[in-house]
């Protein structure tokens, strides 16, 4: 297997690597089998069935669906009066956190969930586990995804409550508590009842990897990150077998913009990812972690002026040829270029985008699609072509409404917010300056009321940062640093937002301010490839 990563990834692999070994040793299988981690899920099955059960679960806790789904189908064959095998598969075909199921994904899980009902549970307990995603699955065909899943939390709510010594049905019911969290609540009531209850599973079982992991998406918010470190640093080595597990500590790391920390963590996972997708599918294969690692890696690079490294990652984007179009792989497939462009101010480039060659049905994403569309709205709208940027705003408006008629509200809002942004800066190309920042502004704005999904590092572009320097250039240096650390706030340490921090206080002739910004620059990017000429600045000023 060859990647276009390159050798400075691979240095990082390897540092990763080591740097797991350090924390801790991985926990030990009798059956000699790759590490996954420890977890148990008593059942009424047989002794070997038993075994192979908690290996399964393992699997599923780190959403390892692939290995999970044929464990859990080989349980059944081990012992087919083990009702909870099934009940194993219809968790392995639904994704929680990432997106929902395909028609052919939910027939398995309904089918999975008729084949445990007629198998039979033989305790009341495993009986209400086999409810509880039941729920989810049925009317499937006329009920809606999300009232499905809000469903399912409730009984898991039932089952923690009825089972308080079953710690198992705690995690679930924590991670069923994270899957449907509003995107639009920003007090994380959710997220803070499932860490709750996960901090109280974590002192019982602190090599759990179902613990750690759930504990990372609890606390994946500016507001909650640093509560996430210590979860962040164990994860990958509970589990050092799972892509999936190598990479997941990177969303607190990019967080908090611990950089070098997220690029080891996703070079790890991506080359753990492709290897797993080659072997199963053949070269140039890709699956959702594949791409996913990739676009955490491209943002982090560029945010150190590796730019270098960010290429290789577009270059590598370029050798994929067969995978699965879902909205990990669409996601990351239209963010990569767009954000090689957009970071490294490229307008050009922005401008005259393409969509990628790596095979997507991108008319399934419409957000997707507003990527490349709000990038090259953008880059039109800085080169000066205005024509160029408003052709590329009316396609957000399909977008949107696309998105609108199929009552998509969150990314219908996202693209929103990107239509706004380009539409204000193709104000500032017409010279009217304030409707152009009170376009920018109110995007700006209604990026703040959502958080991120995770399916994305960041957006391509924050626009508090866009309009911090579109503040900027209008010298108006007083707000642009109000926005900037607004920005910050909510995206730590990114380059463009520190650099131009600095610039503002400079204006300001507040040089100790703009000092603690430009340290701050210099610091992370001593790995830089490039010499970005904000990063000379940065340098020569703390040179004087």
């Amino acid at each position: 297997m060859s990647s276009g990563i390159g050798q400075q990834s691979r240095l990082f692999l390897a540092a990763s690597l080591a740097a797991i070994g350090a924390m801790q040793a991985a926990p030990a299988h009798a059956d000699g089998a790759a590490h996954v981690g420890q977890a148990h899920f008593a059942t009424s099955c047989s002794a070997p069935a038993q075994q192979q059960f908690d290996r399964a679960v393992a699997m599923l806790h780190s959403f390892w669906y692939p290995e999970a789904a044929k464990s859990f189908a080989a349980i059944g064959e081990t012992d087919p009066s083990c009702a909870m095998a099934q009940w194993g598969v219809a968790m392995s075909v639904w994704y929680p956190l990432w997106y929902p199921p395909s028609e052919a994904m939910l027939k398995t899980g309904a089918a999975a969930v008729e084949r445990a009902r007629s198998i039979g549970a033989k305790t009341d307990r495993e009986r209400d586990y086999i409810e509880g995603i039941a729920v989810f699955y049925k009317d499937w065909g006329t009920v809606d995804h999300r009232t499905r899943a809000v469903a399912y939390e409730k009984a898991m709510a039932q089952v923690y409550q009825r089972y308080p010594d079953d710690r198992e049905a705690g995690i679930f019911y924590a991670l069923a508590l994270d899957a449907t969290a509003p995107p639009t609540d920003k007090s994380y009531a959710n997220q803070r009842k499932a860490a709750e209850i996960l901090e109280k599973a974590h002192s019982a079982e602190p090599d759990h990897p179902g613990i750690a992991h759930y504990l990372i998406h609890s606390y994946d918010s500016a507001t909650l990150a640093e509560q996430g470190l210590p979860a962040a640093r164990s994860y990958a080595a509970l589990a050092p077998a799972v892509p999936h597990a190598l990479h997941m500590p990177s969303h607190i790391f990019t967080r908090l913009g611990l950089w070098q920390e997220s690029i080891a963590s996703n070079a790890a996972g991506h080359e753990k990812a492709r290897a797993y997708a080659e072997k199963s599918e053949g070269a140039g294969a890709f699956d959702g972690e594949t791409v996913h690692t990739m676009d955490y890696l491209e943002y982090a690079y560029l945010q150190g002026a590796q730019d270098e490294a960010a290429k290789r990652v577009v270059e590598e984007l370029g050798t994929l040829r067969k995978g699965p179009t879902i909205s990990t792989t669409a996601y990351a497939v239209a963010a990569i270029p767009a954000r090689y462009a957009l970071e490294r101010r490229a307008w050009a480039d922005a401008a005259g985008l393409a969509m990628p060659e790596t095979p997507i049905a991108w008319e399934r994403f419409p957000w997707a699609e507003a990527l490349n569309a709000y990038t090259r709205a953008l880059g039109a709208a800085r080169s000066g072509d205005q024509a160029g940027a408003e052709r590329e705003i009316a396609r957000l408006k399909m977008l949107e409404d696309k998105l609108l008629a199929a009552k998509d509200k969150y990314w219908a809002d996202q693209v929103e917010v990107q239509r706004l942004a380009a539409s204000g800066m193709t104000k500032r190309t017409q010279g009217d300056d304030a409707e152009a920042v009170r376009l920018v502004r109110a995007a700006a704005d209604l990026e703040a009321g959502m958080d991120k999904h995770p399916v994305t590092p960041a957006a391509i572009l924050p626009t508090r940062e866009l309009l911090a320097d579109l503040l900027l250039e209008l010298d108006r240096p007083a707000e642009a640093l109000a926005e900037y650390e607004r920005s910050l706030a909510a995206e730590p340490k990114r380059f463009r937002s520190l650099s131009g921090a600095a610039q503002a206080a400079l204006r300001l002739e507040a040089p100790a301010k703009a000092r603690t910004f430009y340290t701050q620059l210099v610091a992370q990017c001593d790995k830089a490839d490039t010499e970005r000429p904000e990063l000379a600045e940065a340098k020569a000023f703390l040179a004087k």
